[in-house]
């Protein structure tokens, strides 16, 4: 098969059902800049685009035996571009909000000058942190405290994009059940030790 062959809708997705590595890789050299332009455009941030790029190829190629020759591949990637970004948008939501709950608490008692409660929290949430399960604590720590990208994670480890997701947002699951309460407590201590001084 010529690569221009590829150019023909049909024969790229016959090609591409028929598991051609050939035309995986017309295909990615044809559209991964087009997308992480679409990408970008709709996340505003280029190693978000570029996580929700790599995860369409994963997809059309875990899925490629499901490809139909009558819709145009063009589409179907942009299709899937923008389905990950709302997929993304989701996530980082709740995680926002996760993220927000305890940095504020954090907040609270540093703006309190209680370096001694900022410190007794910080120990409690670095404590839940080591007590995630192994692979889980791994990821969660590299993407968090190491501050790298989902796909310089999956590299790193040899595993899936999808996995490295599963684990931070298993990692935040965890996290949101086992801090709640325990972060809650202590803040409870310092305010109200405040209060009875007063």
């Amino acid at each position: 098969m010529k690569t221009d062959d590829y150019n023909d809708n049909n024969i790229l997705i016959e090609s591409l059902r028929n598991g051609d590595e050939k035309a995986y890789t017309y295909l990615i050299d044809s559209y991964h800049h087009k997308l992480c332009v679409y990408a970008n455009s709709l996340a505003k941030n280029i190693y978000s685009a570029e996580d929700i790029v790599q995860n369409v190829f994963i997809k059309v190629w875990e899925q490629r035996a499901r490809l139909k020759s009558d819709h145009a591949i063009k589409s179907f990637l942009y299709k899937l571009a923008y389905n990950e970004f709302i997929d993304l948008y989701r996530k980082n939501q709740s995680l926002f909000s996760l993220e927000k709950t305890y940095h504020d608490a954090l907040n609270s008692v540093v703006l309190e000058d209680e370096s001694e409660s900022f410190q007794r929290i910080l120990k409690v949430v670095n404590k839940e942190i080591e007590s995630l399960p192994p692979k889980c604590k791994e990821v969660f720590i590299l993407s968090k405290k190491e501050g790298l990208t989902n796909i310089e994670i999956a590299e790193h480890l040899d595993v899936s994009i999808k996995t490295v997701e599963a684990q931070i947002t298993k990692a935040f699951s965890i996290l949101r059940s086992s801090l709640e309460e325990k972060v809650k407590s202590v803040l409870f201590m310092f305010f109200g030790k405040r209060k009875n001084l007063v």
